[in-house]
């Protein structure tokens, strides 16, 4: 039989065929392999694509092959992600906040193939299930990617930080002036990505949201500072206690509440804190917090069960807070 031009890809394409069109419940026989492969230009004989499924299997590639009458023949019977990891993958991207919904529609077709032809249809019917609010900045993307390789390189980063305006665009913050920061983290915060960062001329550490960032440079003939202060910082601690991520002053808040209510704040600063049982069925709970109008917000919304027992001047601002907030009713 004369070889054709792609004779040489031929186990390429069968592994390519296999992939594409088989799995654990859809077989091809030897000849729809056969006639599969002429769809590429390639020749093939029956016992060519026993020794080609031989060699693929000696390399590692599992195919397995199914004995009936009527529908049995070969498939790929492993693949690099599990249905339900894939599933669960996809639901994270489309959940995802930061990632515009052009590139979730990007990302969530690459994962589908990972799934095999069937199994990439329910993934499909997962994408249309929910309908979040996503960002606006197409960038962001890329921002993650630029701020990984300014932490790798031990550079600091220059970049314009955005705001909304009444015309729901967004605008540069201070009049476009460029901020210059040491990025030393990202975090996943209330479905948004944070960079947190040690602000070169403050000397402080402080927190930005990745899709309010762009023009994003790299000084790569600088190097970070801030190396002092996160050596005293625990990265995830520091988010816990942040609330929506807007800064404040740190303070160790003690509070009051329902031991039903155990889980709430277990849920929100870890199993680390400490915890007191108080009679009548109430707990004492000291937590290290951020303090500010997000963290009053919070105790506002769990109602009047939670009780703010000291110190005194975050009482007093929580006074203040719900005064300003009754003004408006």
């Amino acid at each position: 039989m004369p070889k054709t031009t792609n004779q040489k890809l031929k186990l390429l394409y069968l592994l390519k065929i296999l992939n594409e069109k088989t799995d654990e419940d859809h077989c091809l026989s030897t000849q729809e392999l056969i006639d599969e492969l002429a769809s590429y230009d390639i020749r093939a004989e029956r016992k060519s694509i026993y020794d080609d499924i031989e060699c693929l299997n000696l390399f590692g590639y599992e195919i397995g092959y199914i004995k009936a009458r009527k529908g049995g023949g070969y498939y790929l019977m492993e693949r690099d992600f599990e249905l339900p990891e894939l599933k669960l993958l996809v639901d994270a991207v489309q959940s995802s906040r930061f990632i515009t919904q052009k590139k979730s529609r990007e990302l969530i077709s690459k994962i589908e193939k990972l799934a095999g032809p069937y199994g990439g249809k329910q993934l499909q019917r997962q994408v249309f299930v929910v309908g979040r609010v996503k960002t606006e900045n197409e960038s962001i993307y890329y921002n993650v990617d630029q701020i990984h390789k300014a932490i790798q390189d031990n550079a600091p980063i220059l970049f314009t930080y955005l705001k909304w305006n009444s015309k729901k665009e967004l605008e540069p913050r201070r009049d476009g002036k460029r901020y210059q920061v040491s990025p030393w983290s990202l975090t996943w915060k209330d479905e948004n990505y944070y960079l947190i960062a040690y602000d070169d001329k403050q000397e402080k550490i402080k927190h930005f949201r990745v899709d309010k960032m762009s023009r994003i440079t790299e000084l790569s003939g600088e190097s970070r500072k801030g190396v002092e202060a996160f050596g005293k910082i625990d990265i995830a601690e520091y988010t816990n206690r942040t609330f929506g991520m807007f800064g404040g002053e740190t303070e160790t808040v003690t509070l009051r509440l329902p031991e039903e209510l155990v889980g709430v704040i277990l849920d929100r600063f870890g199993k680390e804190i400490d915890i007191r049982r108080l009679p009548e069925d109430m707990v004492s709970a000291r937590v290290r917090v951020t303090v500010s109008m997000q963290l009053y917000g919070w105790i506002t919304g769990l109602g009047g069960k939670v009780v703010i027992t000291g110190p005194e001047h975050v009482r007093e601002g929580y006074r203040d807070y719900l005064k300003e907030v009754l003004k408006n009713y």
